[in-house]
């Protein structure tokens, strides 16, 4: 039988990091009217998501104000996307404090702070949907129920969840630092939203790894080899949700694009979109370096394997 590589390290061996993530938490802590909306509106003469996320640019028959168009609307959807997975990473991070209670209180008051930080994200995003809302077309459909979401995610082992937290969260950061941030062209307050949300998610993700590791740590093989199917169901799931946001997301392009487009046309707009949010959610977490390092330490070379099978239909979008 394959053995299972434990890590070193647990909660009480890594008070120095959970205290260090507290005091970072305290010096940066923002509001969001105070330190963000202040008043402020979306520009709509100005894309939302960056090409290289939106992958619009693919779409060389759009016209500007078409692409503007698509990547608003993937703009919705990535604060919509956001605001779905930090509802169970909350819940879990708040079991994860409850841990701790009796054990190490740095700890505790780390990941209650995170669990605040992500409740406080999810307002934002509900505000941002409102905001957008008054001014694209009516139509935009959310295909799945954030609380239904979070209750089948946290149904799952306490390792896999924690596996997909540490994911998007890496994701997050590359996404900001490499394809937000750079981008003048884009509106500025949803460039500072997402730089706002990065600076928080870049003291999470510190805070995903110690946990995931922790739990690791308590698992037998048999454990470990069930939390491993998990997670493959779990970004099965992601990616049903992704299908479904991408066919719903599209159509409500074309039906309010300022033109009719052909039957090959519209196919590559549906694939695009697609393409776009597995890139996006999935792929872009799945080939983040640091993440690959993770996943590789805590698997089995089998088990690794069995990942990488299940993910090849979506990788090779």
């Amino acid at each position: 039988m394959n053995s299972v590589v434990t890590l070193p390290g647990s909660a009480s061996g890594n008070t120095a990091r959970y205290a260090q993530m507290v005091r970072s938490s305290k010096k940066s802590e923002w509001q969001i009217d105070r330190d963000l909306l202040q008043d402020r509106s979306f520009d709509f003469s100005r894309k939302f998501l960056p090409d290289g996320l939106s992958q619009v640019d693919r779409l060389t028959f759009l016209d500007a104000a078409q692409a503007r168009l698509l990547s608003q609307i993937q703009g919705r959807t990535y604060a919509y996307i956001f605001g779905l997975v930090e509802r169970f990473i909350s819940a879990k991070m708040l079991d994860q404090g409850r841990a701790h209670v009796f054990d190490n209180q740095l700890a505790l008051e780390a990941l209650v702070r995170f669990s605040n930080d992500e409740i406080k994200h999810q307002e934002l995003f509900r505000r941002m949907e409102t905001m957008m809302s008054s001014k694209l077309p009516a139509g935009y459909r959310q295909v799945a129920d954030p609380n239904e979401v979070a209750r089948a995610v946290l149904a799952a082992s306490t390792w896999s969840v924690l596996a997909l937290t540490c994911h998007i969260e890496l994701f997050v950061q590359a996404h900001y630092v490499q394809s937000i941030a750079p981008r003048e062209e884009l509106c500025p307050l949803f460039k500072d939203v997402f730089k706002f949300h990065w600076k928080d998610e870049s003291r999470h993700v510190v805070l995903d790894e110690l946990e995931w590791q922790d739990e690791h740590a308590k698992l037998s093989s048999a454990e470990h080899d069930q939390a491993v199917n998990d997670l493959i169901t779990l970004v099965a799931a992601v990616d049903a949700i992704l299908q479904a946001q991408s066919a719903a997301d599209a159509d409500y392009f074309i039906s309010h694009a300022s033109r009719s487009f052909s039957v090959d046309e519209t196919a590559q707009i549906k694939a695009c979109v697609l393409s776009a949010y597995r890139w996006q959610y999935i792929i872009s977490g799945v080939r983040h370096p640091h993440f690959g390092r993770l996943l590789t330490q805590m698997t089995t070379p089998a088990q690794m394997s069995r990942i990488q099978t299940a993910l090849a239909p979506i990788m090779s979008n």
